[in-house]
């Protein structure tokens, strides 16, 4: 379906192509000259300080409020503190910067100042407070900034909360040195912003007792880590995933280390074995201080030393199980039955897949014998080029890589959650969604990755600009769903098809289709193979 750099490009579009990206702020109070002037009446004091922002076409935005202490200096590398806040009104009128990235695909950032939240609140409501639904961006955890969650707030009537986090090398890097539990700065930053939703929601109209967290891929990642963290219990009252489980669980990871909802996370000590070589591929091995030192690298250089976290010199660029924020890996956890027992939305597209499939017959048969090594002939036997339509080989390889590493890993986590929690299953299948800009279109690529996103978020992409009519009914259903299952925890509503829940008895899943068409299919784990690769898989049950 995609080549590395299109996998790469996928969750940059994803997190990012909705906001662009802006000039570093200041982390005091003092006003941005050329950012906008504030809307009359929308003054909101926080506990950090009072905020004003901006009203218009049905919505009110506070933008780039900060949430915690810009995280640089002495704070690199350290928990989330606690921001000394300010006096004046603080212009919340334009998007804050991206956190530090690499420029694959667009500009960069290097601005370490971007622990930042965006509150969206619709008008028009009859003054109770409203569910609020926290956005985790996606991008691999390497890349990207939320998306523009307007159009769900007003239509939907529920606050959008949408988080900046440190990524990459900035938010994922153990050392030993950095003291007990290093590493998830990152997943610490997303709950640091958990806290100041409890503190500050209520003074928006949001209510604080109603927080579902969402996202897309390193999103739905991030919703997983925090269900499994015992440090974020009671931050969050429901999750959504989207797209959560597609690092390949048996093979080489040829795009992102180790980080989804089902596969093992590095330990502690093998991130700090990271760590030193990566201190050491920036000069620090030697330094008397190593935090000092390279608390003192230039972020360019961290990011261009971290490059796509693949090589042994790279560093950690995702989470680890550091035994305080992340005491085991979220599908162990689901195992277990030790996490945050909240109801959840967790779905895969039919067809997704990170790694790019064969062109040809040969590629096929190599492709193949590379990822599964010697299980390849009864791979290849049950999913025989003969049973595909051409291109055969990258159907037949798109449909392998799909089945081991999102679909029926999905489905084992359902089975996990569900012994604990409601669980609303889903598998998005339609191949024609709005386009987002990783898919190529001359070839077949299916049901791809987080496709429901590209509703959800409708307009904010290149290359959005009408539905057909089959198209339109299915983002007001998708809207429904996830907007109705935060104000309740069920994503049965008006206007939508009845969702039951998943369970031992009933492995059903929502099969999402547009013009009305999504129904209820229990076939998932026969049509996809999944007790096959759950046999070739190593896994808790």
């Amino acid at each position: 379906m995609m080549r590395r750099s299109a996998a790469l490009k996928l969750v940059l579009s994803i997190a990012i192509a909705a906001t662009g990206m802006t000039a570093a702020r200041a982390a005091t109070a003092a006003p941005v000259a050329a950012a906008p002037a504030c809307s009359d009446g929308t003054l909101v004091q926080t506990d950090s300080g009072p905020v004003c922002g901006l009203d218009g076409n049905g919505i009110r935005n506070w933008l780039g409020i900060p949430y915690a202490a810009p995280p640089v200096g002495d704070l690199r590398w350290k928990p989330p503190a606690k921001h000394p806040g300010w006096t004046a009104p603080l212009q919340a009128t334009e998007l804050p910067s991206a956190c530090p990235q690499p420029s694959d695909f667009r500009p960069g950032s290097t601005n370490e100042d971007c622990l930042r939240v965006n509150v969206r609140v619709p008008e028009g409501t009859d003054g109770k407070a409203l569910p609020v639904m926290v956005q985790l961006h996606g991008g691999g955890f390497r890349l990207g900034q939320p998306s523009n969650g307007t159009r769900l707030a007003t239509e939907g009537k529920v606050i959008q909360v949408e988080v900046g986090y440190r990524l990459g090398i900035m938010g994922f890097l153990s050392h030993e040195t950095f003291g007990r539990h290093a590493g998830n700065y990152g997943i610490q930053d997303q709950q640091a912003a958990l806290r100041w939703v409890q503190r500050n929601i209520a003074r928006f109209g949001g209510d604080p007792g109603n927080v579902t967290i969402f996202g897309p891929s390193a999103g739905g990642s991030s919703v997983c880590a925090n269900m499994a963290s015992p440090t974020a219990r009671g931050l969050f009252h429901k999750g959504i995933v989207e797209s959560g489980e597609y690092s390949a669980l048996r093979g080489a990871n040829t795009t992102w280390q180790p980080q989804d909802c089902a596969t093992r996370l590095p330990s502690q000590s093998e991130a700090q074995d990271a760590g030193a070589r990566f201190a050491a591929a920036v000069g620090c091995a030697g330094a008397a201080d190593v935090p000092a030192c390279l608390r003192q690298v230039p972020v360019q250089t961290l990011l261009d030393k971290a490059g796509d976290g693949l090589k042994p010199d790279n560093g950690t660029l995702a989470p680890i199980v550091d035994g305080k924020t992340l005491t085991m890996s979220p599908g162990e956890a689901f195992a277990a039955g030790r996490f945050n027992k909240v109801p959840v939305i967790h779905g895969v597209a039919r067809d997704e897949t990170q790694t790019p499939p064969a062109e040809t017959p040969a590629g096929y048969e190599a492709l193949i014998r590379s990822q599964y090594g010697s299980y390849a002939p009864e791979v290849m036997k049950r999913y025989p080029l003969s049973r595909f339509p051409e291109p055969a080989a990258y159907i037949a390889s798109r449909t392998i890589l799909a089945d081991a590493n999102s679909v029926c890993p999905a489905l084992q986590n359902n089975r996990r959650l569900a012994r604990h929690v409601p669980v609303f299953a889903y598998r998005f299948d339609d191949t024609n969604p709005p386009p987002l800009p990783f898919v190529d279109s001359t070839k077949p690529a299916g049901a791809f990755h987080v496709g429901e996103f590209g509703y959800l978020f409708f307009g904010t992409f290149p290359g959005h600009t009408s539905l057909n009519p089959n198209q339109r009914p299915f983002l007001a259903q998708l809207t429904a769903q996830w907007t109705g299952f935060a104000r309740t925890g069920d994503p049965t509503v008006n206007g939508t098809p009845r969702w039951t829940r998943f369970s031992s008895d009933n492995e059903a899943q929502m099969s999402l289709l547009p013009a009305g068409d999504s129904h209820l299919t229990s076939e998932t784990a026969e049509q996809h193979h999944c007790g096959f690769w759950q046999r070739l898989t190593p896994s808790a049950s």
